[in-house]
């Protein structure tokens, strides 16, 4: 794996030829009182990382730093870092343009946070009818099919997997409210239901954490870094013949007699 904030911009563009970007957003929220904020970002990190080192170099990956925030409005009844949908999409967008305009054809985004998917999936979209680029983008949790316990936020699914991952940061769950919340468990399938102040009464859990254990944490962890292992070569081998060879207009920016167009990531003026 490289890493993008390592790499000089020869080395940048060199990978762009026929590599993936990889960018995992996260969050900053309040995850119960056991939890730490950035469980999200930590959770996709260590999927992504994981997945990444399974893969071997092949295909050749490029891993941007994490975004740490995300859309999480709903969290602010107790603390979180919320950035507007409006804003997201936005920053996304930069993003995806300061990429292919470094020399990638090809970007996926790794999301962790159940708040980004709909304003991720979006930006993807948009993004692709207006650049000839093949982008794709995934929450790390929904390349598996849930066998028994839906994964939720701050419960059983959450903890176990920090139990797992991070195990100095996570906290005894404290009782939580005897509240289903609706917009996790709707009243009918395929409905959305959100009502005012229902994170709130919920605790700031979707369901008990009281028996997650580090042991089925590693189980979903292991499943999880495995399927994101199988769709990032899923996504090389749809997307190489179109996107993963090198142009000439790639060829020409790298060339000694003109200077490419540089972008410095995380700096005044790019998204950060």
């Amino acid at each position: 794996m490289a890493d993008l904030d390592r790499m000089t911009w020869r080395q940048v563009r060199a990978a762009a030829e026929g590599g993936i970007a990889l960018l995992p957003i996260g969050s900053q929220e309040q995850h119960a009182g056991h939890l730490p904020m950035g469980t999200d970002t930590l959770l996709a990190e260590t999927v992504v990382d994981a997945a990444v080192r399974e893969l071997g170099g092949s295909p050749e990956i490029v891993r941007l730093p994490c975004l740490p925030f995300g859309h999480s409005p709903h969290h602010l009844f107790a603390a979180a870092v919320s950035l507007s949908p409006e804003t997201l999409l936005q920053v996304l967008t930069d993003v995806l343009d300061s990429l292919v305009q470094s020399g990638f054809r090809r970007v996926l985004i790794v999301n962790g946070h159940g708040g980004n998917d709909e304003i991720m999936r979006l930006a993807v979209k948009r993004f692709a009818l207006r650049a000839d680029v093949a982008l794709g983008a995934c929450s790390y949790w929904s390349l598996v099919e849930p066998a028994d316990r839906v994964p939720g936020h701050a419960g059983w699914f959450e903890t176990s997997l920090m139990l797992a991952a991070h195990p100095d940061l996570v906290g005894v769950p404290e009782p939580r409210p005897a509240v289903t919340p609706l917009f996790d468990r709707p009243p009918h399938p395929g409905l959305t239901v959100e009502r005012h102040g229902e994170w709130a009464r919920a605790g700031g859990a979707t369901d008990d954490a009281s028996d997650a254990s580090a042991e089925a944490g590693l189980d979903l962890l292991t499943t999880r870094i495995d399927a994101l292992v199988t769709a990032i070569r899923a996504f090389d081998d749809a997307t190489r013949d179109s996107h993963g060879e090198p142009t000439s207009e790639v060829d020409d920016v790298r060339g000694e007699e003109r200077a490419p167009n540089i972008v410095t990531f995380g700096t005044e003026g790019g998204a950060q």
